[in-house]
């Protein structure tokens, strides 16, 4: 009689079991990789802080490779990415920094949150929940609900050795990413009023570099292909 009620209740478990989809970190990172592949562009704002540095401003990406944050703090700071050349102007320095970018294989910043971005992060960060899938609070002042995501390097090469992912519930949009540094930095982005697929044109992300500042080619690395 035991043996039936047990295997009653070994088949009901397995029924509940089977009738569900158990949501694994690496599957739920995959599903916010397929929201953001389908943006064919977006804009939000952006706040950037790393120690007491704090940065804010506008952001515009276009898909595949397109980004461009125009900066209000500090005033008239731009970054902007093409695919193959990042340019930065910085009138704190009357400087213009420009790299040439090419293979692919990396990316860090605010390129992150992209779908190209993400598909990257899946290929070289394993992903775990930081608590588990279930909805917390953003941070202890903040009402907001989020869930956290740990994605933590595979390989040394990469410039953030691990990425926490704060991504809203319903809609499956990053939030806030906050990344710490190989040398032990903590780099916080947060995104808000984002807005999809509002038809912005690639004139966007070319830049007319002012004449006067002094530029500066190459800043990174040199391009040796």
């Amino acid at each position: 009689m035991n043996k039936r009620i047990l295997l009653v209740v070994m088949a009901l478990i397995c029924a509940v079991l089977n009738a569900q989809e158990i949501v694994t970190a690496e599957k739920y990172i995959e599903r916010v990789s397929g929201v953001y592949s389908g943006f064919r562009d977006y804009e939000a704002r952006i706040s950037i802080r790393s120690g007491d540095s704090v940065m804010s401003g506008m952001v515009s990406h276009r898909a595949p490779f397109f980004l461009r944050i125009d900066f209000s703090t500090p005033a008239n700071q731009v970054i902007v990415f093409n695919g193959e050349m990042l340019t930065m102007y910085l009138p704190a320095y009357n400087a213009i920094l420009t790299q040439n970018v090419s293979g692919g294989g990396r990316i860090s910043g605010a390129g992150m949150a992209t779908g190209n971005g993400l598909v990257l992060l899946r290929r070289n960060f394993a992903a775990s929940f930081v608590t588990g899938p279930e909805p917390q609070r953003l941070d202890e002042s903040s009402g907001e609900q989020v869930i956290k995501l740990r994605l933590t390097r595979r390989y040394g090469a990469e410039g953030f050795r691990e990425i926490i992912l704060s991504i809203v519930p319903d809609s499956l949009i990053i939030r806030r990413m906050q990344g710490t540094t190989t040398g032990g930095t903590l780099v916080q982005f947060d995104f808000s009023n984002i807005k999809t697929n509002i038809g912005i044109p690639e004139l966007r992300f070319t830049y007319d570099m002012p004449g006067t500042a002094n530029t500066y080619n190459n800043f990174l690395w040199r391009d040796t292909e």
